[in-house]
Formats: structure tokens, sequence, C-alpha cells
């Protein structure tokens, strides 16, 4: 007896290390599932079966990489990713990624919103445009009045909702001789169709907004903590570097295993019943119902909401941090509204202004089309700017990012790179 429960409380305990660990690279691999990307990975398991499972674990490796070097570079010097552009590069090059992140930010706000409006709809019915309203409301106040420390504790619970997709694997009949296959075993095939669901799959999961978040957070992590910048004791270093690395594994790690949950779900009902074209994530929950029963639609639909208010506020928090660190604002979510008027004026415009253009009748398919398609065009050379970054000793000190990192990243804008030429000339 004693001895299972010093088990129990040995396991407690490392549960409770492990939740101290995760942070920002757990929240900004949760936000990567948004409601677009869900529409992105449900289109691609209805339309092609499990045969792109592979790209998630193509991808993870990739996704890790970049994203543990934003965090290192925020962590480390001690500044955002917008903030280093202008100080140690070019400034217009700075203005000219904001500019661009903000654009393809307000468009993506905007179809989560529409989404999760949608997904309400579903349930209750009613008017959609309303719902996102209220959701855009809720979100900008609560990133503007709800202090920090709680406000990350809740992001931190929001991720939950992700597994309500791994609860609808677990309830659709999965042949997972095939699914497994298709994870474990690439196939592709040169044809337009495979090559931009390839390219929308790294859009989705590789997106520049990911980028500026992770770093502004870890700047904020360490000032909650009353951390000096990591650059200022590389003797103390070394702790904080494990915590982000293990951090953004898990996060990242989290995020794709959710996704391959996504495609397997969709092709194990959606394309085994002959349903291949699917638009938005409210679809792909309503398409369900008829060939997957009524329990695995309620757990798709309500799992659009949850994500969404978990990826709303990355979305336009990321947007307000390029924005700020721009213009020499005062930023940070640590502050109050006062302290950073601008900056919170910025996550309000980018929440709300993007239900405004959702009440226009943008073509949300399109929409996101475009918005994918800068995010492609943005993430290649801010890859390559961040691979300079992490190995300049004015920024980082004597804490230059392992040379494999950079490999990889390196690697990852080159992939995005042809990517992005091919979406253009598809």
């Amino acid at each position: 007896m004693d001895a299972s429960s010093s088990r129990f409380k040995s396991s407690q305990q490392a549960g409770r290390s492990l939740l101290k660990v995760l942070g920002p690279g757990l929240v900004t691999g949760a936000a990567d599932d948004d409601p677009s990307g869900i529409a992105t990975y449900s289109q691609v398991g209805a339309q092609f079966g499990y045969t792109l499972g592979w790209t998630m674990l193509f991808s993870y490796p990739l996704m890790a990489a970049v994203q543990g070097l934003s965090a290192g570079i925020g962590a480390v010097s001690g500044k955002g990713l917008a903030k280093n552009l202008k100080l140690h590069y070019h400034p217009y090059f700075a203005y000219v990624a904001m500019a661009l992140l903000f654009i393809a930010n307000f468009v993506n706000i905007g179809a989560d919103l529409a989404a999760m409006g949608a997904a309400v709809r579903l349930f209750v019915g009613g008017p959609e445009i309303v719902y996102a309203l209220l959701f855009g409301i809720l979100c900008a106040t609560a990133q503007v009045f709800v202090p920090y420390s709680a406000y990350v504790s809740v992001l931190k619970w929001l991720t939950l909702s992700l597994f309500t997709y791994v609860a609808v694997v677990l309830v659709v009949g999965v042949p997972w001789g095939q699914a497994l296959s298709g994870i474990v075993m690439p196939t592709f095939q040169l044809t337009g169709d495979h090559f931009t669901a390839f390219v929308a799959v790294l859009g989705t999961t590789i997106s520049p907004y990911l980028f500026f978040w992770q770093a502004g957070e870890e700047v904020e992590e360490l000032r909650r903590r009353k951390l000096a910048r990591l650059r200022r004791i590389p003797e103390m270093a070394e702790p904080e570097l494990g915590r982000i690395r293990m951090d953004t594994l898990v996060g990242m790690g989290f995020s794709n295993f959710v996704a391959i949950c996504i495609i397997v779900a969709a092709a194990a009902t959606l394309h085994a019943n002959g349903v291949d074209q699917i638009e938005t994530s409210a679809q792909a929950a309503e398409a369900l119902k008829p060939v997957a029963g009524e329990f695995a639609f309620a757990v798709f639909a309500a799992g659009i909401i949850g994500t969404g208010l978990l990826a709303v506020p990355v979305l336009a928090g990321s947007a307000a941090y390029a924005v700020a660190e721009c213009f020499g604002w005062s930023e940070g979510l640590d502050k109050k509204p006062k302290e950073a008027k601008a900056f919170y004026a910025t996550i309000v415009v980018a929440t709300l202004g993007s239900v405004a253009v959702t009440m226009l009748g943008l073509d949300p398919v399109r929409a996101l089309f475009w918005s994918a398609v800068v995010n492609g065009v943005l993430a290649t050379p801010i890859i390559v700017v961040m691979v300079m970054m992490a190995r300049n000793p004015a920024i980082m000190g004597e804490l230059k990012a392992p040379r494999w990192m950079v490999y990889i990243s390196g690697f990852t804008a080159l992939v995005m790179g042809l990517s992005t030429i091919g979406m253009l000339l598809l």
C-alpha cells in the first residue's frame, strides 16, 4: 500500500512539473489547430483518405525547429521578432512583414469567428453572424481586461478542447491498418490536387503568426517570473532553454497528433462514404451527422468553438505584438490597458474589425486561400531572417542556436519557398 501510494505521489509530482514546464509552446501548438486548420485537415481526409496522413509526421520536426528558433530568439534577446527585425536589419522589412502579418491574421480571425458562429448555429439555429460578433467581443474583452496570469491559465485549459477530435476517432470505425499505413508510409502523386493539399497542410501548420506569438510570449514569461533576458545570464540560461525545448516539442507534437486525428476521422467517415469536398469546419461537422452519428457530430462541432476561443486571441495577439514592436509602442498582455493603449487597441481592431469583413459576404474559402498565400510568401523570408538572428551574436550573445536547429529551419524555408511557388503556379 505504501509503495503504491508513493508511486501515485511521484506521478502527481511529475504531472505538476510537466504542467509548470508547458506554457507558450503548448498554447502555440494548440492554436495551430484553429477552425481554419480543422477545415484544411478535414478536406485532406475527405478527399484523399488516409494517404496524406504522413504529412503531419513530416511537418513535425520542421515546425518544432522553427518554433524553437522563434522562442529562443525571444527569450535570449528579451525582444520580439518585429523589434529584432527593426533594430538589426532594414526597418522597411519589419514594416512589410508587420503589414502582411496583420492582413493575413485579420482574414484568418474573421474566418475562425465565422466558423465558430456556424458551429453554434448547428446546435441552436439563429444568425451565425451574431454569434461570431459575440465570440469576437468575448475574445477581445478577455485579452484586454483579464490579468495575464489568469488569461494564460485559461488558454492552457482551452487546449483540452482539442481532445474532442481524439474522442471522434475513438467512436467512429477506423480501419487502423489502412490508417497507420497512410501515416507512416509516404505516398504522393505528382498531380495538382496532391500538390495543393500538401501546400495547404504546410501553410496551415507552419504559419508566421505562430512565430511572432511564441517569441512575444517567451519575453512575457520571463518578465512574469522576474527574469532578465537570457543573454545577460548565459551561465543560468540552460534550464530556461531546456524548458523552452520541452514546451515546444510537446506543444507541436500535440498539435500534429490532433491534426492526424482529424484527418483519420474525416477519412473513416466522409471519404469512406463518398463525401470528398469540405469547404469549412462547420460543414465537416454537419457532414459527420448522417455517417457517424449524433455524438461524433456534436463533439466535432464543440471542438470548433473551443479551438476558436484559443486561436483567435493568438492571432490577434501576434498581430498586436508585431505592430507595437514596429512602432515602438508599449506592448504585452502582462501590462494594464492604460499602460499599453495602442497595443490593446490593435487587438480590438483586429478581432472586431474582422467580423465586419465577414458581414460583407466574402467567400471564406477564397479568403483563406489568399491568407495562405500571404502566409506562404511571408513564412520563407521570415524563417531565413530568424536563422540569421539565431546565429547573430549581437542578438544572441553567447547563446546562439545549435546548428541542427538552424539546418532544419533552413530546410523548412526551402520547402516553404518551393511550396509557395508551386501554389502560385497551380
